[in-house]
């Protein structure tokens, strides 16, 4: 049957503007649409309209009538553009847009949103005002210039340590960044398995400083991100900078040369020291495979795959396939095989909940693209929509309310909203299977573990060639996995979608910093602790980047964390380079104290129960790796360091005499 309302093809887009401004005016997400109109025109009566709108709760007469309203406007914006559209560093400026007529369009976003540092948030990670991390260098020389030492090392060259690089070069400050992979992109060049991609949508997971409207799809995956961060790489010019193939073994820090000196096994094979000022770590915590040992191994007999560690040239057509593992990984890789294999055994452990999103599998296309472009703010205003519903617009479900009574499975009224809404999707996509439903329905409350969006999970479950088991597994078998309850499971392929050792974070790099004190001793192994997440005592001029206590285990967009982290460890490397000092390190009490800050925080959050099994708690059960932040609180605590929370020291006279205390 003929599609009643069929699209404009790509071809008529190409010779007609006209069609395509009308499809993309049509297709227009309708808040970033009616914000980005007012900013540009300054219409306070539309402003007003659109407050009232709010107020009625979307009274869908009062919507119908605006949305009439705000495309004439944005059509007649489109023919008449206001000059200059477009900046030299290809952005729409913003410039004139003051502080409480730009708060009060935040504001539309959601009520909560015009708290304070929301609207100068906005302003910088939406894209209006691409923030720059550096200050006016000193025209004078630093210690750090007349040693000749490298006054910057970065490990690693994933997502946050090239944005560390360019945080750097626009500060004016040296550095080199050495990547033990043969790419730059980090987790985007080792994980290869089918499937992969984010679960942050494309406009969130990009660098305010360099958005992009030419994503192809809502959510994009692999190739497309490696890509980004390959042209951020280039745009910027930081690529000579950056070391492929050089993996740090080793860094230890010289208390005589205030310097920390690394051990560099390089592309050849030989291992050269290196010496330098201060430290990024920017290996992330998810670069360490979770493998489970199971007994047995080594009588499979067939391949036994980590997602992470994804063969080239793995082929599993026509194979029986055990999926081990149902979190984020095993969401993407099982549908996406799915069609291929003869058979696919899913070992679940736990369910998770799953939230349904309609533009999960939705293309980007040419009309929106064109739109972003064109339409003075538009692009930053979907941006912004997106920081605000994938981030502390889902905060208030973590937060456990004592006064709650359910039965377990919601912790209060927002997180039972939540928990209905998933429940509702489970039901209606596993109507015809009550087995399959009563596996698949977790029992503890949403962000207890990680939430999944929806990759045609249950479909995949549904099919005849699909088995989903939830008794563990006791052992291999020759060509199977045999569970407690005796059942042999066929398969010629395991695929471990088991994660990674997040908590065991930077101990593939051995640190030693004042006294020798190696940081995993200081860790205990799987206690990681910083300051902020970013630096920590006995370790000087040491700054990590998605350290500790972190990771954003609602949402939001690990990039966003990045640039806040970025931001301020520059900033306290021109507080060393403008007062001449040649050294910082954190407070033990500054940081004692805000960890636990941090502790108690967490006491009261949904994935600090014990009941629930997660990779954000250690060994002890201390969450290491999440956030107890929103994300504006973590913006606003990074804006500018607090010199007086650190002990600084001069440079040595002579290498080798004490320090003398700034």
């Amino acid at each position: 049957m003929a599609d009643p309302n069929p699209r404009p093809s790509a071809e008529t887009f190409a010779s007609d503007t006209a069609a395509l401004q009308a499809a993309a005016l049509a297709q227009a997400e309708f808040l970033p649409l009616a914000l980005a109109v007012v900013q540009a025109t300054r219409d306070d009566g539309l402003l007003l309209r659109l407050q009232a709108l709010r107020a009625a709760g979307r009274d869908q007469g009062m919507l119908m009538a605006l949305r009439e309203e705000v495309e004439a406007k944005a059509a007649q914006l489109l023919a008449a553009p206001v000059e200059p559209s477009v900046d030299a560093a290809g952005q729409h400026p913003a410039s004139a847009t003051d502080e409480a007529f730009f708060a009060a369009l935040v504001q539309l976003l959601h009520e909560r949103a015009g708290e304070r540092h929301y609207g100068a948030m906005m302003w910088e990670q939406a894209g209006f005002a691409a923030r720059s991390a550096s200050r006016p260098m000193a025209a004078r020389d630093s210690q750090a210039d007349r040693d000749g030492l490298l006054p910057v090392a970065v490990i690693g060259a994933g997502m946050s340590g090239i944005c560390a690089a360019i945080g750097l070069k626009k500060a004016g400050i040296g550095f080199e960044v050495f990547e033990r992979g043969a790419a730059v992109s980090g987790t985007w060049a080792e994980n290869t398995y089918p499937g992969c991609g984010v679960d942050t949508p494309s406009l969130f997971y990009a660098y305010s400083f360099e958005p992009s409207e030419r994503w192809s799809q809502h959510f994009a995956k692999r190739d497309e991100i490696a890509a980004y961060f390959e042209h951020c790489v280039d745009k910027y010019g930081v690529r000579d900078r950056i070391r492929l193939r050089c993996e740090v073994l080793q860094c230890v820090y010289d208390e005589a040369g205030q310097r920390w000196r690394l051990t560099v096994r390089y592309a050849d094979g030989q291992e050269r020291q290196v010496h330098a000022r201060a430290v990024i770590t920017a290996v992330g915590q998810l670069n360490i495979p979770s493998i489970p040992r199971f007994s047995g191994a080594d009588e499979f007999g067939g391949p036994i795959v980590h997602t992470a560690q994804w063969p080239r040239g793995l082929d599993l057509r026509g194979k029986r396939v055990g999926l081990i593992g149902t979190g984020a990984s095993g969401m993407q890789v099982g549908p996406a095989v799915v069609d291929s294999v003869a058979h696919l055994t899913v070992f679940q452990r736990e369910p998770h909940w799953v939230l349904p999103n309609a533009q999960y599998h939705e293309k980007i296309g040419a009309p929106q693209q064109w739109l972003m472009r064109h339409l003075p703010h538009y692009a930053q205003w979907l941006r912004a929509q997106l920081i605000w519903s994938y981030g502390d617009a889902v905060y208030t479900a973590l937060k456990v309310d004592p006064t709650w009574v359910s039965d377990g499975g919601s912790i209060n009224a927002t997180s039972e909203k939540f928990r209905q809404f998933m429940l509702r999707h489970l039901n209606s996509e596993l109507a015809d299977r009550p087995d399959l439903r009563a596996k698949a329905e977790p029992d503890y409350p949403p962000y207890g573990k990680r939430v999944l969006l929806d990759n045609h999970w249950y479909r995949m479950l549904k099919r005849p060639h699909v088995e989903l088991v939830v008794e563990a597994i006791e052992t291999l078998v020759p060509g199977g996995v045999r569970t407690v309850d005796g059942q042999v499971h066929a398969a010629d392929v395991l695929v471990l979608a088991t994660g990674f050792q997040a908590t065991r974070m930077l101990s593939s790099v051995d640190i030693r910093g004042r006294n020798g004190v190696a940081l995993r001793e200081a860790w205990e192994g799987d206690n990681p602790r910083a300051y902020l997440g970013i630096t920590a005592p006995r370790f000087p001029n040491l700054f990590m980047l998605y350290g500790p206590n972190t990771n954003l285990g609602y949402g939001g967009s690990a990039i966003f964390n990045a640039e806040c982290q970025v931001h301020y460890i520059v900033r306290c490397l021109q507080a060393m380079r403008e007062r001449d000092w040649a050294t910082m390190e954190c407070r033990q009490d500054i940081h004692d104290q805000y960890n636990d800050t941090v502790d108690a925080m967490h006491a009261g959050m949904v994935w600090a129960r014990q009941d629930v099994e997660n990779w954000y708690r250690n060994s002890a059960g201390r969450v290491t790796t999440n956030t107890p932040w929103r994300l504006v609180d973590y913006w606003a605590m990074t804006r500018e360091p607090d010199l007086a929370h650190f002990v600084v020291e001069r440079p040595h006279a002579l290498h080798g005499q004490p320090a003398e205390a700034a």
